[in-house]
């Protein structure tokens, strides 16, 4: 069949249109699924967003909690190293303190170079009770039992009257002479200051001498014999007639 002319731009016209609407029907077919697409990625990335946002927040609150936390920290530390600086500077202080009272009470120790001083200045008084403390060797340091031998002799000091204290601390024969009298002289200062601190004696009342090894109140010898020799002797003197009988304690030994 042919088709006339005239009829031709009527299926022209038709295939356009129908090109036409398939086009349109694309492009809203596209435009659905875009904004579809659209809708359901803003669905999908709004709630993490959010939750980034949350944790975004939270972390910047941690992070000015831990700034408050250490600033009071360091607040805290810096308020005990004041006070640690005022214990120590009080510690100091008390230290030198006692340090000096020591001094002067050394200082106020009548101290003498030979027995013979110690006599002649004792001539008037007469002895009431003695104790004897040991060391170990090449010390000059008093032991819990010395300075129980020490308590138990200065229970009488209590009831003495006019009274003194004669101190005289001694070493074994081994060393040299000289450094034997400065250990003698320490080992009666360890004496004098734990009983001057303890119970309150004024310096004053000691008679103070070291004689190294000069003299021995047991055979040098013998172990035992040293060990005595490595002495203080404390007397207690009075000069008040109505005295008490003289006891005396024995070394302890060591």
């Amino acid at each position: 069949m042919m088709i006339s002319p005239s009829s031709r731009p009527l299926v022209t016209n038709s295939k356009r249109t129908l090109v036409l609407g398939t086009f349109a029907l694309t492009g809203l077919a596209l435009c659905l699924t875009g904004c579809s697409t659209k809708n359901y990625v803003r669905s999908q990335t709004t709630p993490l967003i959010q939750q980034t946002n949350e944790l975004d927040s939270k972390t910047a609150q941690d992070h000015r909690n831990i700034l408050d936390t250490d600033q009071r920290a360091q607040a805290g530390i810096a308020k005990a190293d004041a006070a640690a600086g005022t214990a120590d500077q009080h510690a100091l202080a008390a230290g030198q303190a006692a340090d000096a009272a020591n001094q002067s009470a050394q200082e106020a120790v009548n101290r003498v170079d030979t027995l013979t001083g110690v006599i002649a200045n004792l001539d008037n008084y007469k002895p009431l009770s003695d104790v004897s403390v040991t060391f170990g060797f090449d010390k000059s340091v008093l032991t819990a039992d010395d300075r129980q031998a020490l308590d138990d002799f200065a229970s009488s000091l209590s009831t003495a009257r006019g009274y003194l204290l004669a101190v005289t601390g001694g070493t074994d024969s081994i060393g040299d002479a000289q450094y034997n009298y400065q250990l003698s002289q320490r080992r009666a200062d360890a004496v004098v200051n734990y009983l001057a601190v303890k119970y309150n004696i004024p310096p004053h009342k000691f008679y103070l001498i070291g004689i190294g090894k000069d003299q021995e109140v047991a055979d040098n010898k013998t172990k035992e014999g040293r060990a005595q020799n490595r002495r203080v002797e404390i007397k207690l003197m009075s000069n008040m007639p109505s005295t008490t009988a003289t006891a005396s304690t024995s070394p302890s030994g060591q």
